[in-house]
């Protein structure tokens, strides 16, 4: 009886008395209503004013109740003043009972048959609303049930009558049954009270861990922003000497040297492409952080980029003993040449890099209207696990030391972003031990292709008749640019700044601008071109060279519409760059132009 009966702890019995009270209210009016009714109907000449002062005191026990009740409500419930509440409803209704009840004795004996049923069904009906509105606080009516039935029975047993008695005998039934299924209703109380709750601390933890998760999304952001800040700052301060180092290299190229010097500047000129290359890696990746790749889709035969790849990288794999090996293809796809040749230079590059024996190979297989560019190894292959993880930048596998010669980890994100922007998706299966295949989904084209195309000459053997302004604010690259122009037949002014480029073009009008992007005091060469070209004509050839990689800089020099060269610039590109903007043709300023090395083919399989 005492488990039956004992109360909830704490916040819950809170909540317990808020339902119970807020129960109250509704009460008074069907109260007043059935008091009212039982004076019309009942009252004769013997018990008129008895249940007069009767209806009286059970209305105005429900209105200071109602009026209790909401003065409680109105203010803070503690969990130290509950169990002080529970005894007070504990008593209030237990009088409230006691009232009710005393119908019995003002009424019955003096009524007739037919009012006595009443009596009891009223007695009975205000014990079953009760139990509905009471129950949420067992305790209050187990009190009001108890009080309401002993009151009523000790009446019953007063007349005498059997059948009196034995209709108390049902009530102690009825009122048996009532606290059964009050005990259940407060069970049921209690647990949607239990579960608000879980479900309010649910949500609270979820608001903490949402914002633990925003600021940690946040610093992440601030991380990720000050690494590409960073990257771009030292990518460009690299880029100045490496630059400079190419152009001088290339002059001293030209020079005559002996065996043992030749020796010298070929390992130099290695070193240098090796920077350059890892350079070059972080201003791809760059380029597509900034989103200024713009894919120029066009219908083109697939062999020539692989034969230029193969041309490229299978002396790579003849260096490490392993064997290149590409299968012919007549096949035409839609895309971007210059983007899908660097997806197809940089998976076949990983593969090298991380295949020690057997070989590679490049493939295409068609497949309803696609065709599959698949790359193979027999390398270390990839885990399931880090299957997802080598396509996030800088992540390598079996590089805990960061040597070098393995890359900076960029590849197959570069690749993974070109994709993305080209819309065509890139796959991976893997092997641990056995090997990996690459798969580039790339659409057929619609129609026949006809093969071949424009290409610049590689050679240098055009001499260029041509008075170049070269514009930036390093001396090292002015002079190495110099050098470089005028062994190709260039006359060549140098200029620091937009006001010296200005007066030297007014002393010898130059025929073609070449600046570097980010000059002196915040000022750039898309200012410079654009203040020559408004004194010399709009049509003035020029040329934007810079090392920048953050992503707001490349977006605004491709916004200028200047083609655009990166550093560090090789000759061969730089030789190109001259060609096409002298001959008016297109530069694409995406990604430097494929090399246009004569076709050879080396394997086939």
């Amino acid at each position: 009886m005492t488990r039956f009966l004992r109360l909830a702890d704490g916040r819950t019995l809170v909540e317990q008395l808020r339902l119970q009270l807020g129960n109250i209210g509704s009460s008074v009016g069907p109260t007043i209503g059935v008091a009212l009714l039982l004076v019309w109907v009942l009252a004769n000449d013997t018990n008129a004013l008895a249940l007069r002062l009767w209806a009286g005191v059970v209305i105005l026990i429900k209105l200071y109740c109602a009026r209790d009740a909401r003065r409680t409500l109105a203010r803070e419930i503690s969990f130290e003043r509950a169990p002080r509440l529970v005894w007070r409803q504990m008593a209030l209704n237990g009088i409230d009972a006691a009232a009710w009840g005393a119908l019995a004795w003002v009424t019955l004996g003096s009524t007739s048959t037919a009012g006595s049923i009443l009596v009891i069904a009223v007695l009975a009906g205000v014990a079953g609303s009760s139990m509905s509105s009471l129950s949420p606080v067992l305790p209050v009516f187990v009190v009001f049930g108890t009080i309401e039935l002993a009151v009523l029975a000790a009446k019953l047993v007063l007349l005498g009558d059997p059948a009196f008695n034995a209709l108390g005998a049902a009530g102690v039934l009825y009122v048996a049954t009532l606290l059964g299924q009050a005990r259940n209703g407060a069970r049921a109380a209690r647990a949607a009270i239990d579960l608000r709750f879980e479900n309010l601390e649910l949500i609270e933890r979820l608001r903490i861990e949402t914002g633990h998760a925003q600021a940690a999304q946040l610093k992440a952001d601030e991380a990720n922003l000050a690494k590409s800040k960073f990257l771009a700052a030292a990518s460009h301060d690299l880029r100045q000497p490496i630059h400079a180092q190419g152009l001088f290299l290339e002059v001293l190229a030209r020079s005559k040297l002996s065996a043992a010097q030749y020796d010298a500047l070929a390992n130099a000129r290695a070193t240098w492409h090796a920077s350059a290359e890892m350079l070059d890696t972080l201003l791809d990746f760059s380029r597509i952080e900034a989103g200024v790749v713009e894919p120029q889709m066009q219908d083109f035969q697939l062999q020539p980029l692989l034969n230029r790849i193969e041309n490229e990288l299978a002396p790579q794999a003849d260096a490490k003993g392993i064997v290149y090996r590409s299968r012919e293809t007549h096949a035409a796809v839609r895309s971007d040449p210059a983007l899908v040749a660097l997806i197809l230079r940089n998976l076949v590059s990983n593969a090298i890099r991380y295949t020690d024996s057997g070989g590679v190979l490049v493939a295409c297989r068609a497949r309803r209207r696609e065709l599959l560019l698949e790359v193979w190894d027999t390398g270390i292959g990839i885990a399931p696990t880090q299957q997802g993880e080598i396509f996030r930048e800088f992540h390598q596998l079996g590089n805990a030391e960061r040597d070098r010669r393995k890359g900076l980890g960029l590849g197959l994100a570069i690749a993974q972003g070109l994709a993305r922007a080209l819309g065509h998706s890139l796959s991976l299966v893997s092997v641990p031990g056995r090997g990996s295949v690459f798969r580039l989904a790339l659409p057929m084209a619609q129609a026949g292709v006809a093969s071949g195309g424009l290409e610049v000459a590689a050679g240098h053997a055009r001499v260029f008749d041509v008075r170049v302004l070269v514009i930036d604010d390093d001396e090292a690259v002015r002079a190495g640019m110099k050098q470089l122009l005028t062994a190709w037949g260039c006359e060549c002014d140098v200029a620091d700044s937009i006001e010296d480029a200005q007066a030297l073009a007014r002393t010898h009008p130059p025929g073609l601008v070449i600046s570097d992007y980010r000059l002196r005091e915040l000022r750039t060469g898309a200012e410079a071109i654009a203040a020559l070209r408004a004194e010399f004509g709009a049509r003035l050839p020029a040329l934007l060279i810079t090392g920048d990689t953050a992503p707001q800089r490349l977006r605004e020099a491709r916004a200028s519409g200047v083609p655009l060269l990166h550093k560090p610039v090789s000759p061969n590109e730089l030789y190109r760059g001259l060609t096409c903007v002298l001959n008016d043709l297109e530069i694409d300023s995406a990604f430097a132009v494929l090399e246009a090395v004569p076709v050879q083919t080396r394997r086939r399989a």
